[in-house]
Formats: C-alpha cells, sequence, structure tokens
C-alpha cells in the first residue's frame, strides 16, 4: 500500500543512522584487543566481499574507467585512508559520544570547501549554523573552570578526519554519473585495503598474531563491516533516492544524540550537563545551517560516514 513506502523509508534512513552512530561504540569494544589498523582493514575487507556479491546479485557493479580510476586513488587516499586514520586513533583518546560530536561537524566544514574550490556562496544561515554548532563543540570538550576535558591529540585527530572527508566530497565531485555509489564504495574499500596493508603489516601483524581470540572484539569488527560499512550505505542510498539529499541529510543530526543513547548503554560513559548542552547546539546549528544548503547539497551531496 501507498503509505507503506514512507515507513519503508524513513525506517531505512533511522537505522542507517543507529548503524553509523553505534559505530563508535563497536570500535571501542574491538579496540580493547586489536589495533585501530587491524579493525579497519578487517571491516574493509569484510563489507568488500559483501558489497562484491550485492553488487553481482543485482548487477549493479559498474568497472571504473581510466579516469575514473585515477579519481578513485584521490578519493579513496582522503576517505577511508586519511578518514580513518584520523577517526580510528582519535577514538583511541576520546569517548565515542565526543569523537561522534565533532564527525558530525562534516556538513558543516564542507560549504567552506565548496566556498573555496567551487565558489558557493556562504549564506548567513550557514555561518550561523556553523558559529552555533562550533561553540557547541567548545562546551564538549572544554570544561569551564577545569580546561579542556578532552585529549588535544583525540581532537585534532578527530579534526583531521573531518577534514579528509570535506576532501573527499570535492575529489567526488569528478567521478562520472556513470558509476554509482554502491560501485564506488566497493572500489573505495579495495584500494583502501591496499592503502592500508603496508602499515598494517608494520605496525600491527604482530600484535595481531600474539593476540588470543577476543570474540567480543571480533563480533565488533564484524558488525562494523556489515551494519557500519555495508548496509548503512545500502540503506542511506535507497533514502536518499526516495527523500532528496536534502531531507535526508537532515537526519545526521540524529548520530550524536544515538551515540550518546549507546555509549551510555554498552560502555557506562556518562555526560554532563555542560556536554548535553554542547551536543542540542551542534545539532541545532547542524539543523540551522541545512536548511539553507539545498542549492549547494544538490551540486556537491555530503557522503555518510562510515
Amino acid at each position: 500500500m501507498e503509505y507503506q513506502k514512507p515507513l519503508k523509508v524513513y525506517s531505512a534512513i533511522v537505522l542507517s543512522m543507529l548503524f553509523f552512530a553505534i559505530s563508535f561504540v563497536w570500535f571501542k569494544v574491538a579496540n580493547v584487543s586489536y589495533g585501530p589498523l587491524t579493525i579497519v582493514l578487517s571491516r574493509l575487507l569484510i563489507s568488500t566481499i559483501i558489497l562484491f556479491i550485492f553488487t553481482k546479485l543485482t548487477r549493479k557493479l559498474v568497472i571504473p574507467d581510466k579516469k575514473d580510476f585515477k579519481y578513485l586513488l584521490l578519493l579513496t587516499f582522503f576517505e577511508p585512508f586519511l578518514y580513518f586514520m584520523g577517526e580510528s586513533f582519535g577514538l583511541q583518546y576520546l569517548s565515542s559520544t565526543v569523537a561522534s560530536v565533532i564527525i558530525a561537524t562534516v556538513p558543516l566544514v564542507a560549504p567552506v570547501a565548496a566556498f573555496l574550490f567551487f565558489k558557493e556562496r556562504i549564506t548567513l544561515k550557514n555561518l550561523s549554523g556553523i558559529i552555533i554548532s562550533f561553540f557547541g563543540v567548545t562546551l564538549v570538550i572544554i570544561q569551564f573552570g577545569v580546561g579542556m576535558t578532552a585529549s588535544p591529540l583525540g581532537v585534532a585527530l578527530q579534526f583531521g578526519a573531518v577534514i579528509a572527508a570535506v576532501g573527499y566530497t570535492v575529489v567526488l565531485q569528478n567521478i562520472s554519473d556513470r558509476m554509482n555509489t554502491i560501485s564506488i564504495i566497493l572500489f573505495q574499500n579495495i584500494i583502501g585495503s591496499v592503502y592500508f596493508f603496508p602499515f598494517w603489516f608494520a605496525f600491527e601483524k604482530n600484535r595481531f598474531f600474539n593476540t588470543p581470540p577476543d570474540w567480543d572484539a571480533i563480533m565488533a569488527i564484524i558488525y562494523l563491516a556489515i551494519f557500519a560499512s555495508t548496509f548503512a550505505f545500502i540503506f542511506i542510498t535507497y533514502s536518499v533516492r526516495n527523500l532528496g539529499i536534502v531531507k535526508a541529510n537532515m537526519f545526521t543530526n540524529m548520530i550524536p544524540v544515538f551515540t550518546a543513547v549507546f555509549s551510555w548503554l554498552i560502555l557506562g560513559e556518562i555526560l554532563d550537563l555542560q556536554q548535553g548542552i554542547g551536543i542540542a547546539m551542534v545539532i541545532g546549528g547542524l539543523f540551522i545551517a541545512q536548511v539553507s544548503f539545498k542549492r549547494l547539497m544538490k551540486k556537491h551531496p555530503p557522503i555518510p560516514r562510515t
């Protein structure tokens, strides 16, 4: 029936946001036994297998031509390589909630890149949302009367991931419309695995083989690969196709809230009142800024993070 379609679409978008949100928690669980490079490389390899099977069954696999492959190499360098380097190593120094709040600022930094590279105008609403959200981030990482409660290195690494994600959206504009989203993600995973392997081999191979199997950590990695790196992208693609880029992207505001809930339930992380107000300001600023992103996002849509 017709009323079922909106229910399916909104269920898909909410599920994708849930998977993106809980990925910060699953990383923390996996990181108890395994290093960041092991976690990232494993989830990329597992997701590659799943996406390859999916694209073959649905006949959606598009092989990149020489021009697209050149841009895919650069695209993958920004994400997943630089993005996951920043996010994964940053998560070793920050709580899941703080990390998700910082990553949530990606849609706010994107207009700055659009202005620099594509001469897109930054409106007053864009600027207001950016200022409000970054003040909210300040409330989350800096405690009045105490100083910075979050690790400066962790914050720097997370903002490095934000910059990498914005670089990703800039390069993405050069890939032809011939390639669909699922095929792009599949080849990103393949190339990303090649990028990460030498670093894993040099720095974490011995730790991996000397660590007794930790099934909680192993399951967390599998969950990351299946739900965060695979199904979340399939669901978000389906949602964007039915809701449009603008409406679908509004739901990214839910990620820090969901992460805070999952972090409390699974990891026992607790937010104080100031941090709660900071998260609310980040979400409010995102909403204000995104309301006026319609023209910008149609030309340069942000890609959800994993």
